[in-house]
């Protein structure tokens, strides 16, 4: 079976980016700065021959993925598998308040041993995301797909096909309408083609 690429696309901005954790916090919807971003993100990924775009169920990450699936002729299709982190009583609460917390210390150290409270930990949103991506992509074989989804939840699917520890996932940077592009082989290794590009074509800011 041939390899499938996958674009791993994380959502651009809301009002709420970089200042609250907001987690599947519904009615969050893009700003005017996050829908320019989206537009720049379907431009980039304009020449490229996708056959599907999945996005999270989330209001930011389905209006990300809008212009990007209208540039191929293409309709969003959710997937669950690729959700923010549930980040229980965390959710949509100031960041700045967040980091005065000794757990905050731990998500930043050693992610692998974090549950938030009343929420998932961050090995069972990696575990399955991971089986998401694996199932797409065999879904799609040959084939190039866009999922759009969530700044962690993509660390932590590049952290895994790159045999890197959940531990180091922190050392990823995924700004928001950036997208990374991997490759899965069938029965072979992954590839990590590209990583948080923001780039638009366009040659607009």
């Amino acid at each position: 079976m041939p390899a499938t690429t996958l674009v791993l696309l994380r959502h651009a901005t809301t009002p709420a980016t970089g200042r609250r954790l907001g987690g599947r916090t519904p009615g969050v919807h893009l700003d005017a700065a996050g829908r320019a971003q989206a537009e720049a993100a379907a431009r980039r990924l304009a020449p490229l021959a996708v056959e599907a775009v999945y996005a999270s169920p989330l209001e930011r990450t389905r209006e990300t993925a809008a212009p990007v699936a209208r540039a191929h002729g293409l309709r969003v299709r959710t997937e669950r598998g690729l959700l923010e982190v549930d980040y229980g009583d965390w959710t949509d609460r100031p960041l700045a308040r967040l980091r005065r917390l000794a757990l905050w210390r731990t998500v930043q150290q050693a992610p692998s041993r974090v549950t938030f409270p009343g929420g998932e930990s961050i090995r069972a949103a990696q575990q399955r995301a991971v089986e998401a991506s694996e199932r797409l992509a065999a879904a799609h074989p040959g084939g190039t797909i866009v999922l759009v989804s969530h700044a962690d939840v993509i660390k932590a699917l590049l952290a895994h096909h790159l045999g890197m520890g959940l531990d180091l996932f922190q050392r990823l940077v995924i700004a928001p309408a950036s997208s990374s592009t991997l490759v899965l082989p069938d029965g072979g290794a992954p590839a990590v083609l590209a990583v948080n590009d923001t780039s638009d074509p366009a040659g607009r800011p």
